[in-house]
């Protein structure tokens, strides 16, 4: 029994020594043999002919002049809302990210305009190329395994961002010019931190793959692939990266014709969009305007960002009782009549929106210095807060600098073309400031606040 009952365990303790390492060798090689999951993570599922380093390094180059313009611009458009004054940032918690914050001037006056309505249109114009990238590089995104090295995990850590992030901002700022706000957060913070998000992936990956991208080009040129017709397209040679098929289809498209579609994709975008930021016939042509191109008739026959009724301006808010309250060392309030009996002056000034439509207009008004002066104050000592009539919404207050009151063209206006400003245009009274965003020159104006300093 001593002698049986210890050898049958050591038997089967050897039987277990032996079978382990074959069921462990039989995992391995199924490992080794096995392309990874099944679709869009085989090499051979992407089958085009025209993928490859030429095509996504042509694109790659035309997104990064396109991308920077876009990105630039957004951060002067930041900038342009003086969110160090009080109650003018929209993200509080930006923290070093200001770092690069400065007095944003009232000269030239169309600086606004031109900068935001780039922004705008830049972006949508570049939407096709986006595309056309993303396609030329989707095998990428689904390679297996995920990566093979550290480097190689940067790299796809930074891709990730890189196009998450072009994707939100694209979308988000894409809906928010059209004013479709069907995202359960606010777009301006969601936009500043997304922007710094995408542009850190963005630096990454031009680091990266910049020299790869030259040495492409260098040794591939241009002519050759663009003026190779369909029957002539072949693929290009194996790369690392993968974007060459191991199985291609026969070509359907030269690679000069995919270049062509995308770009004529952006110049529809452009011709589309562009009327929106200037005056004069090319208005027509802007159907992507997020508000339409026809305004009805008369001097205040131009763009309405938000209407009277949606926050909340009734004709009888309006009326006889309104009252403009300035606040300073002399507090006193004032009449509209009493403002149509002190000096009027007359400018063409642009009025420009975030959303990239802007108009140039002639408006009559009060200037700022002056009733700066009637509230006790000093022109140019100190800025101003003007808070509007409107319920709900952004911007119901915003704060303009001490530079900008003090500019003689900064006027409280009260007439628009020679007519009376119309209740959607902010009657009874509104701010105009040159080279200020839309936003900033607030609407059915009831108080202007001049006991503000710079924060």
């Amino acid at each position: 029994m001593g002698i049986s009952g210890g050898s049958v365990p050591d038997a089967s303790r050897g039987r277990d020594r032996e079978v382990k390492p074959d069921k462990k060798g039989r995992l391995a090689a199924r490992l080794r043999g096995w392309g990874g999951p099944p679709g869009p993570f085989r090499p051979e599922f992407w089958r085009s002919p025209l993928r490859g380093p030429w095509l996504t390094s042509v694109l790659g180059l035309i997104l990064l002049a396109g991308i920077t313009l876009v990105a630039i611009t957004g951060l002067v458009s930041y900038a342009a809302y003086e969110p160090r004054l009080p109650g003018n940032d929209t993200t509080p918690g930006r923290g070093l990210l200001g770092f690069y914050l400065f007095d944003w001037p009232t000269d030239p006056v169309w600086l606004y305009r031109v900068t935001q309505g780039a922004h705008v249109v830049g972006g949508l114009t570049l939407v096709p190329i986006l595309l056309a990238k993303l396609w030329s590089v989707i095998p990428k995104l689904f390679s297996w395994p995920p990566a093979r090295s550290v480097a190689e995990a940067v790299e796809r850590a930074s891709l990730l961002l890189l196009v998450g992030g072009a994707v939100f901002q694209f979308v988000t700022g894409i809906l928010n010019i059209q004013l479709f706000y069907v995202f359960p957060f606010s777009f301006y913070p969601a936009h500043f931190y997304g922007a710094w998000i995408f542009l850190a992936a963005f630096v990454v990956h031009v680091v990266i793959k910049l020299p790869r991208v030259i040495h492409t080009l260098r040794t591939y040129g241009l002519r050759d692939y663009l003026r190779t017709s369909v029957a002539d397209t072949r693929p290009e040679p194996p790369d690392p990266d993968g974007l060459v098929p191991v199985d291609p289809a026969p070509p359907t498209m030269s690679r000069r014709g995919l270049l062509a579609f995308a770009g004529g994709g952006s110049l529809v975008m452009f011709g589309l969009s562009v009327g929106q930021c200037v005056d004069g016939p090319l208005r027509r042509t802007a159907l992507l305007a997020p508000h339409g191109r026809l305004y009805g008739t008369g001097p205040n026959d131009f763009q309405v960002n938000k209407t009277a009724a949606s926050l909340g301006v009734t004709p009888a808010r309006t009326g006889e009782s309104w009252r403009l309250a300035l606040v300073g060392p002399h507090r006193t309030e004032l009449s509209r009549a009493d403002l149509l009996a002190m000096p009027l002056h007359t400018y063409a000034l642009p009025i420009a929106c975030v959303e990239g439509w802007s108009t140039v207009q002639t408006w009559t008004g009060v200037r700022l210095a002056d009733l700066a002066r009637l509230a006790g104050i000093r022109a140019g000592t100190t800025g101003v807060t003007a808070r509007s009539l409107q319920r709900g919404g952004y911007f119901g207050q915003a704060s303009l600098s001490a530079a900008q009151v003090a500019d003689p063209r900064s006027l409280l206006a009260l007439r628009v073309n020679g007519a009376d400003l119309s209740l959607d245009h902010g009657y009874p009274a509104r701010v105009i400031v040159p080279n200020a965003p839309g936003v900033h020159n607030t609407k059915w104006v009831r108080e202007l606040d001049f006991t503000q300093g710079r924060s």
